[in-house]
């Protein structure tokens, strides 16, 4: 009885065994014939194309140095417009990000508005009963930061303005010359009839022609009033193309599309990561909605960590690890294209 039990499993197992090597035969041996497919398709597609290659006129010699001398040309375009934009965006000064931002300032009037909410801030605090460094800190945020986060707002809203219109502005551009506009025209077209800032922005290329500033130019002068992918874009494919030639028209209708791509994938980047900064919100604001309501309802509660140096030290800490939190939830939810 005992030998038959043996029996049987050494049969299960020399069964399992035979079944998995089977199975591992199979397995290279498809691996095998669905690469030589692949091999035999690859190949007869290699032959195709060098059968169309024959056949296809060869090119003359001379042909073939313009396409090689446009590629240069173009190259070394891209190359010297992108060693600006980089320079460009290394000297981010005050009077670049107000002249960004759309206000009619000047920098001195800034730092002055700037050092009387610091002093708001500071008076306002210290009457409050805050301590003196406190105060100090909060002058500081107000002379140093907040004017700074209003340039930024108002600068990022001006921004998403523009490349809203922007590509409408393309289509007149390509309209006016397909109906045998110059392009200096089409501009004048936009800077006369449309909504800032894409008016103002495009009536300062034209303002510049007539003191004789290329388009080009113009159009650089304009990237750095808008420092947008999408400017530079545009004077790229202008700069490109009053250089090498070529169909102004279908590469500007191009430009358009690929505009309104970008911002549709944007949109829908938008869309999706909305619920993760919903939830971004509620978690970073939990902690000081519980700590309020928790002052609110019994005072003396949460009073020790405000009065005993391991209570500074702990609301230090927590602090400390919520900005980081906030900081790495803001970092995964933000995305550009």
């Amino acid at each position: 009885m005992l030998a038959s039990g043996e029996n049987l499993q050494q049969l299960i197992f020399l069964a399992t065994v035979a079944l998995a090597s089977g199975g591992v035969v199979m397995f290279l041996l498809l691996a095998f014939f669905q690469r030589r497919k692949v091999d035999e398709r690859v190949s007869s597609l290699i032959d195709t194309n060098a059968r169309a290659d024959a056949a296809r006129p060869a090119p003359t010699k001379a042909a073939e140095i313009s396409r090689e001398g446009r590629r240069r040309q173009v190259q070394q375009t891209l190359k010297q417009i992108e060693a600006r934009q980089k320079d460009r965006q290394k000297r981010l000064t005050v009077r670049l990000l107000i002249a960004q931002s759309g206000l009619t300032l000047s920098v001195a009037r800034f730092w002055m508005i700037s050092v009387g909410l610091g002093a708001i801030f500071a008076a306002i605090s210290y009457l409050f009963g805050l301590p003196w460094y406190l105060s100090l800190l909060c002058g500081f945020v107000g002379t140093f930061g907040v004017p700074r986060w209003f340039l930024a707002y108002m600068r990022r809203r001006r921004q998403e303005t523009f490349l809203t219109e922007l590509p409408d502005a393309i289509d007149v551009i390509v309209r006016g010359l397909k109906s045998g506009l110059p392009l200096s025209d089409a501009l004048k077209v936009i800077a006369a009839e449309s909504a800032p800032p894409i008016g103002p922005e495009f009536w300062e290329v034209v303002e510049g022609q007539r003191v004789g500033i290329t388009i080009d130019q113009g159009l650089e002068r304009m990237y750095e009033r808008m420092p947008l992918q999408e400017v530079s874009f545009m004077a790229i494919v202008l700069s490109i193309q009053s250089k090498t030639g070529g169909n102004l028209t279908e590469t500007l209708g191009n430009l358009a599309k690929v505009l309104r791509d970008r911002r549709r994938m944007k949109n829908r980047i938008r869309a999706v990561s909305q619920e993760a900064k919903s939830s971004a919100t509620i978690i970073g604001s939990l902690p000081l909605f519980i700590a309020g309501a928790l002052t609110f309802l019994n005072p003396d509660y949460l009073q020790p960590l405000f009065t005993s140096s391991l209570g500074n030290l702990m609301l230090a800490f927590c602090g400390f690890w919520m900005l980081l939190g906030i900081l790495v939830m803001r970092k995964m939810i933000n995305f550009e294209i």
